[in-house]
């Protein structure tokens, strides 16, 4: 064998030897551009899949094709990761301009917020419960305590307000994302069986309300929470503050 030819053979990658089959699918451990946002990406990508119970950082990591241990150069652990998930999503989220009219912009708020939220539907809860401390997590925070400040609100009014409003909103949205048969169902043949054991139920209050226990249209009860709270908040500031 002449010289060169054992230099080269000596000095070849391994992934490059004689017989040894091509990658398919998922790059080479550490190659590529391993970033942040690929990293929240990939969990963002394992919610959508399997829900946040499915999200590790092993997880995340087989989804890059990365070892695990190097994730933790961009986040220092699940739950950092989840908080930067549910800001990666905040972030994301196109607050309306304000218009001087408290009753719009806190609608077109709350529609915003929904919107954003469903976006990623199974990373929902994150969006909706995480208390983040960043400048994105407390972007929608700071917008609606501005609305209400330029209404006329004191500072402890309006986070009053602030926190009655956000209370009907999530609570609203975290049924959307994850309500259970209580709420009744969707779809012509599921709410025909729920009215059926509603009505069966020999409850009179309940027989009587069955048509409309039945049946549940998630675009129907936010409009609805949404008119009630904003016109309670809205008649409050109007009346001063009164009770």
């Amino acid at each position: 064998m002449r010289h060169d030819e054992a230099v080269t053979n000596r000095t070849a990658p391994a992934d490059k030897q004689p017989g040894t089959p091509p990658r398919r699918g998922r790059p080479r451990k550490g190659a590529g551009t391993l970033t942040r946002d690929a990293v929240i990406g990939a969990a963002i990508s394992v919610i959508d899949e399997e829900g946040v119970e499915g999200v590790s950082m092993r997880t995340v990591a087989r989804r890059l094709g990365v070892d695990a241990k190097s994730l933790y150069n961009y986040v220092d652990g699940k739950d950092h990761l989840l908080d930067a998930v549910a800001e990666h999503i905040l972030v994301g989220v196109a607050l309306p301009e304000p218009t001087g009219s408290l009753d719009a912009d806190l609608r077109a708020i709350g529609r915003t917020f929904r919107a954003a939220t469903l976006t990623h539907p199974r990373a929902g809860a994150l969006v909706l419960t995480r208390q983040l401390s960043s400048s994105a997590g407390l972007r929608p925070v700071a917008t609606v305590l501005s609305v209400l400040r330029a209404a006329g609100c004191g500072p402890d009014e309006a986070v009053h307000l602030l926190r009655t409003l956000l209370a009907s909103v999530i609570g609203t949205l975290l049924r959307e994302v994850s309500a259970g048969p209580t709420f009744g169902v969707v779809g012509p043949e599921a709410t025909a069986a729920r009215r059926r054991d509603l009505e069966d139920s020999g409850l009179p209050v309940l027989v009587e309300a069955a048509p409309y226990l039945a049946r549940f249209s998630h675009d129907e009860e936010f409009e609805y929470a949404l008119d009630l709270i904003v016109t309670a908040v809205t008649r409050k500031v109007d009346d001063g503050g009164r009770p």
